[in-house]
């Protein structure tokens, strides 16, 4: 029997022939963000931008506050495992200048990572009007302040996380980016406390 009507992603094998719906849907909530807005997400437009049925849309995620809050799960992840890669290539080294890479990092956010930068804040943000959002977020502020202390320590950990983070929203709003000088005199003033003053 035939039909036109969006089956459960549970019944008739669904879940099997399209496992990655619900993470593509999550995704294209994020590309619907980048090119309107929080405000302009609409489950009819990320069920166009993800190339699925609208039914597909509510069926995983009820209300727009539930897609929200996976696009921002999304997002932190692919942060998080950006970060992680990162945090990978500077293991075992005896060599590492932290402010140097910290500030490369910061650079590579607000230039070529530029426009998921600001995505990424976006859903970060929306959590100001959102409580369904604000675990999210904590969890993404927790993974970076742990992935940082794994060169300076919990403590300065948090500082870093909250440093760069910072940095990075002051380098979206401001219509020029933060020099490479700024940005690393400010990460040698974390990491070394000699240079506070």
């Amino acid at each position: 029997m035939s039909s036109t009507t969006e089956q459960s992603p549970a019944a008739a094998g669904g879940r099997r022939k399209d496992p990655d719906r619900r993470e593509r849907i999550a995704r294209a909530a994020i590309t619907v963000v980048a090119e309107r807005g929080v405000e302009k997400l609409t489950h009819r437009a990320v069920a166009a931008a993800a190339g699925v049925p609208l039914g597909s849309t509510t069926y995983y995620f009820a209300t727009l506050d539930d897609l929200l809050a996976s696009a921002l799960k999304q997002a932190s992840d692919d942060d998080v495992a950006q970060l992680r890669a990162w945090e990978a290539k500077l293991a075992g080294r005896t060599d590492i200048d932290l402010a140097a890479e910290f500030t490369e990092l910061v650079l590579h956010y607000l230039g070529p990572e530029r426009t998921r930068t600001e995505v990424e804040h976006q859903l970060y943000i929306a959590a100001l009007h959102r409580p369904a959002l604000c675990h999210v977020s904590q969890e993404w502020d927790a993974a970076l302040a742990q992935l940082f202390a794994q060169h300076t320590g919990p403590e300065t950990g948090r500082v870093l996380s909250a440093v760069f983070c910072g940095l990075l929203l002051q380098g979206i709003v401001r219509e020029s980016a933060p020099s490479r000088d700024e940005i690393e005199m400010i990460f040698r003033k974390v990491l070394d406390p000699a240079e506070n003053g």
